[in-house]
């Protein structure tokens, strides 16, 4: 910056003098809008927080409105001999599961051959290699070895059969052939066309290590045969994994975890919305404790919204406060799950059908087709929270304010820097000419004074 000579002529019209000036002009356009300014930007980082919190609060409504959450099952084993998952609006039962036999995997061994690059065949053929009652040609020459073998029957029948090298001892290596699938129609054969094989090893001297059988269990008693260990085909959504010989007990039930683990986190989100909308729109005669948005009427709508809908939805059946939700006086959301469980058990198509909606049957036996309480929340908040919702204009409108106000600030600074940029000028030549005057007027004095001095 420019050092400034204003005032060194006169010691009046000084660069200190201009700068007071100027600040109390700052005072009094300047700092109101600056004041504003910041006020609203209060209210926009303000506006920000009761955004997100609403976010939350919706994104835990809609967890409760998707009638596929009340349709989850959750499947309890007592035993060790199963496994068992359940589709979602898989029956709801209890069940016993007897295992007495797994099934198994045909396992066969070739004869002895004295290294893995022994040679098998004399001239060049094909063998046929039947698994299933299904047929795969294995081409060989002369030069294929035990090891070419093995890999060719991987690359060509390797869905069916796994096929790998075991060495039994020194010079004793043989080829094992496992079914990939289990079961009693796991036959292994293996048949040479053209008879150029070497030996007998993989024909006449293959012998079954383990034969193939099939899974037998009982289900409440009822006997079940099933070629596979892995049973998906008994129970429509059940899947059964058999483990071992012996018995357990199932239970699939409605999956009352994750539905209350949803309850609690829309009942944090309500708490949290809450207290935040609480917090913004409090009256009070102090300004420390007055709630930024005490005075508008958008917000103060919203939290009245919130806390309206608790009572208000329910189509007509009830409401949430008959299915353990209750609200204190402070606004705080707490839920009895004890009272929910209990509607659960009592009826829970209804407890669907009131929160997600769909036929609720009253006790006359009449029903009743409902949106859903929950489907309700979110369609009130919606309006509040959608892209183009009442919150959003709210935010634009103050963001806008900002805006207009900082356009305010920037011409006011504009007119006062024009403004003082020609007072400068102004006092620079003021300041020019009282210096002049001030010359003058000394060398008046000089000659007065003189000219009194000659006439003594």
């Amino acid at each position: 910056m420019a050092i400034s000579s204003l005032g060194v002529g006169s010691g009046i019209l000084t660069q200190d003098l201009l700068d007071k000036l100027r600040k109390a002009d700052e005072s009094a356009q300047i700092t109101p809008i600056d004041l504003k300014i910041a006020d609203e930007k209060d209210k926009k980082n303000t506006l920000d927080i009761v955004d997100a919190t609403m976010k939350n609060l919706s994104d835990a409504i809609n967890e409760l409105k998707r009638p596929a959450l009340f349709d989850e099952r959750s499947a309890t084993v007592t035993g060790s001999s199963v496994s068992v998952t359940a589709d979602a609006n898989s029956d709801v039962q209890d069940f016993t599961l007897n295992v007495t036999q797994l099934a198994t995997k045909q396992i066969e061994e070739s004869g002895s051959f004295g290294s893995r690059t022994d040679t098998i065949a004399n001239d060049t053929g094909s063998l046929n290699l039947n698994i299933d009652g299904e047929d795969f040609t294995i081409d060989y020459t002369d030069t294929t070895t035990l090891d070419d073998l093995k890999n060719a029957i991987n690359d060509v029948a390797g869905d069916k059969v796994n096929a790998t090298i075991v060495q039994i001892g020194d010079g004793d290596y043989r080829l094992f052939l496992n079914s990939v699938d289990t079961g009693s129609n796991q036959d292994i054969t293996i048949t040479d066309n053209d008879d150029n094989l070497s030996g007998t090893q993989l024909t006449d001297d293959m012998s079954a290590v383990q034969t193939g059988v099939d899974a037998n269990f009982d289900f409440n008693g009822q006997a079940i045969v099933r070629s596979s260990n892995q049973v998906d085909d008994l129970v429509q959504g059940y899947h059964i994994t058999l483990k071992e010989v012996g018995s357990s007990d199932v239970s699939v039930t409605q999956n009352r975890d994750n539905i209350m683990k949803r309850i609690d986190s829309f009942v944090e989100k309500y708490n949290s919305a809450i207290d935040e909308l609480s917090k913004v729109t409090k009256s009070s005669t102090s300004s420390s404790e007055r709630g930024i948005f005490s005075g508008e009427s958008t917000i103060r709508s919203l939290k009245g919204t919130i806390e309206d809908m608790i009572s208000n939805v329910g189509g007509g059946v009830g409401t949430l406060y008959d299915f353990g939700f209750d609200v204190s006086k402070d606004g705080t959301m707490t839920v009895d799950k004890t009272v929910l469980n209990e509607k659960l058990d009592e009826n829970p198509k209804n407890v669907e059908a009131f929160f997600s909606g769909g036929d609720y049957t009253n006790p006359d036996g009449s029903t009743t087709a409902l949106t859903g309480a929950f489907v309700d929340m979110s369609t009130l908040l919606s309006s509040y929270t959608d892209y183009s919702g009442i919150l959003s204009q709210f935010t634009t409108s103050v963001s806008d304010q900002i805006t207009s106000l900082e356009e305010q600030k920037t011409s006011a600074t504009e007119r006062l820097d024009a403004k003082y940029s020609t007072l400068q000028k102004q006092w620079g030549a003021y300041d020019t000419m009282i210096s002049k005057l001030n010359s003058t007027s000394t060398l008046f004095t000089q000659l007065i004074n003189a000219q009194n001095g000659t006439k003594q």
